[in-house]
């Protein structure tokens, strides 16, 4: 999940696997894969930063625990 915030200035999470498309028209619009659309502040290359540090953090979680689980190999 990522924090972003709408264009009313509301703080909202999105599970960014669910995010098919987003697109600057000039405002950032994030397309939903079940067709809901978020329009939200932030500028679309801020959003992918934002979805491959939270990929990241999820993979480095699952190491650790497979590691802590299987040990070091």
């Amino acid at each position: 999940m990522i924090l972003l915030t709408k264009i009313n200035n509301v703080h909202i999470t999105v599970n960014c696997d669910m995010i098919q498309l987003i697109e600057e028209t000039p405002d950032t619009v994030i397309t939903l894969g079940n067709g809901d659309k978020i329009v939200v502040k932030e500028p679309m290359v801020e959003i992918i930063d934002k979805t491959v540090e939270y990929r990241r953090r999820i993979r480095q979680l699952v190491e650790t625990e497979y590691k802590r689980q299987y040990g070091t190999e």
